[in-house]
């Protein structure tokens, strides 16, 4: 499986294979532009929020899409999004609204988390960054921004547009590379995942000479662990005030009192767009985006190193050519393999999904339901594995009778409180258009 070569493409000789699982794809929504991320609120009210690249947080009730929005972000985004910026629809970006997160006591009126949601943006440059790069990049591209919100009094289905708490903001050297999901974990912290900056094998401009990935001394590369809350409201937490005041640190990070940055709960990421927690289990697993070769999906702990710039995937990656090799001598004992992968010859860019623990689906139970973005960036062909994560198999779905493909980029994954698990797709490239859709994934 894997030798002494540097050739692109094929690390891997093993291809993914259709499994036994056959699944429908039930049509929830439409009409939006690049969904990217589903959450449910912790209240037992069932509503669905899907979260816009283009800066939407659209709601679902009882299956229905609503006409107002719970939060407009749209002029706060960077803009115009797209690499040329011509708002075609497959105008290609990774910046955008990318992550939404509530708050574990959104629905504890006595808690200080009470109706707070919290944002991962892609803003312009309008304020000093909390963290830069390490060394400091010659030019920005953009910023990225996490913010605290509080849903309005006199509507639940609306945030209060002026309760806008900004409590981290970052410098990104590269459009790209952006990371964007937030998701609170079992220990009821705030998980963030930030990519390595941007532009390819972690060099250049905003990227030091070992990288970004395997610098501790830039928060770039890395899984974040926080209490965002105000530290004004939490005067009885043992956790650390951040430099900046808005939020806490947890004591139980591992760089703290150490070389490296105190936020930072695991590194060595590419471009972790995506993660979840297991609902039953705990685990953290991340999905991060390889370069030109390899997709990884990590079990992730407290302190783990996982590789990238010095791996990618099992292999050894090497940053002056872009390509990989089975030569591992002189590497550091400490990296930390993926438990599944798959290379470029099966797609070319993974998103991460949930773990199924519902129970519509029997066969899939225990098992992590994820994608790939598409097989290339020219057509709209996203795929739907699932894997089990202690072996590393991965298998493909069957999508309905005929055994039919996705058709769509593959953008995102949600699940709602039964934990059944939908997929955000859509037809065009881009943050541009009508053509996102939400799909339940059903038995056949």
């Amino acid at each position: 499986m894997r030798g002494n070569f540097a050739v692109e493409g094929l690390p891997i000789a093993e291809r993914i294979e259709k499994g036994a699982v056959s699944i429908e794809l039930e049509t929830v929504a439409s009409g939006f532009a690049a969904p990217v991320d589903l959450q449910i609120s912790p209240d037992g009210t069932g509503r669905l929020f899907v979260i816009d690249q283009a800066g939407k947080i659209y709601l679902i009730v009882n299956g229905v899409l609503q006409p107002a929005l719970f939060l407009d972000l749209t002029n706060r985004l960077v803009s115009p999004l797209g690499i040329i910026g011509s708002h075609d629809e497959n105008d290609y970006d990774e910046r955008g609204f990318l992550g939404l997160a509530f708050h574990p006591d959104f629905a504890n009126p006595a808690s200080p988390g009470n109706q707070k949601i919290y944002t991962y943006t892609s803003e312009p440059i309008t304020s000093p960054a909390d963290f830069t790069t390490d060394p400091a990049p010659a030019s920005i591209n953009h910023q990225s921004v996490i913010a605290e919100w509080t849903v309005a009094v006199s509507d639940a289905n609306l945030i209060d547009p002026n309760s806008r708490r900004e409590i981290l903001r970052i410098d990104q050297p590269q459009f790209n590379h952006n990371g964007g999901m937030l998701a609170f974990g079992p220990d009821g912290y705030l998980y963030i995942s930030l990519g390595d900056g941007g532009a390819a094998n972690d060099s250049g401009d905003g990227h030091g000479p070992a990288g970004n990935g395997q610098n501790i001394n830039t928060i770039h590369g890395s899984i974040v662990r926080i209490d965002p809350l105000d530290p004004l409201t939490t005067p009885d937490s043992n956790d650390l005030v951040a430099a900046n005041g808005k939020y806490r640190i947890p004591v139980d990070n591992p760089f703290v009192g150490l070389d490296g940055i105190d936020e930072i709960f695991a590194h060595g990421f590419r471009n972790p767009f995506r993660f979840s927690f297991d609902s039953v289990t705990g685990k953290l697993i991340v999905a991060d985006v390889g370069q030109n070769n390899v997709e990884e999906i990590n079990i992730v702990e407290r302190e783990g190193n996982y590789g990238w710039n010095l791996k990618e995937g099992t292999f050894r990656f090497d940053p002056a050519t872009g390509q990989v090799s089975g030569n591992l001598a002189g590497l550091p004992a400490e990296l930390t393999d993926p438990a599944a992968e798959y290379d470029h010859d099966d797609g070319i860019a993974v998103v991460g999904g949930y773990i199924y623990n519902g129970t519509a689906i029997p066969e899939l139970a225990g098992k992590y339901v994820f994608g790939d973005f598409s097989r290339s960036f020219a057509a709209p062909a996203g795929r739907l594995f699932y894997a089990d994560l202690e072996t590393g198999l991965i298998q493909e779905f069957i999508i309905g009778a005929d055994n039919h493909e996705l058709g769509l980029y593959v953008k995102g994954f949600g699940v709602d409180a039964d934990g059944e698990i939908y997929v955000l797709a859509s037809s065009t490239l881009g943050p541009y258009g009508t053509g996102g859709v939400v799909l339940k994934i059903v038995g056949l």
